[in-house]
């Protein structure tokens, strides 16, 4: 059974919550379950979900929160999030992903930035990517 297409305006309440007020995503999140895998285009294709706002921000808290409700892992959430072992086996398979840019055209490894110390692992890796193709 197909749903109705979700309300825009929420979706870009949900998106704007998502960049650091946990209580607000939780509130909507629980409103309209199916926000957590929503996304919304600001402008010039520069896409957006609660996730990625979240990651792009360093909001650990939720981005785990939307993932415990379903939403779906990317490379720019796991360089967030410090899991090493996913970026890794993204990049091996897909090289090209080093030069992948979330929403707003953020790069890669700003994400592990905005990490912090949890994803530092994360960062050195990248950066020693990004070095060793600068040498090339």
């Amino acid at each position: 059974m197909k749903r109705a297409p979700l309300n825009i305006e929420l979706v870009r309440m949900f998106i704007v919550a998502a960049h650091g007020n946990l209580e607000e995503v939780k509130r909507l999140v629980i409103e309209e379950p199916a926000l957590v895998n929503s996304t919304i285009n600001w402008s010039a294709d520069d896409w957006e979900s609660g996730l990625g706002a979240a990651a792009h921000t360093g909001s650990r808290d939720i981005a785990e929160l939307l993932l415990e409700k379903g939403a779906r892992m990317d490379i720019f959430t796991a360089a967030m999030l410090g899991e090493l072992n996913i970026v890794q086996a993204m990049l091996e398979r897909y090289p090209s992903m080093i030069h992948a840019q979330g929403a707003h055209g953020i790069p890669l490894i700003r994400y592990a930035e905005k990490g912090g110390e949890l994803a530092l692992p994360v960062y050195e890796y990248l950066k020693s990517l990004t070095s060793e193709e600068a040498v090339l």
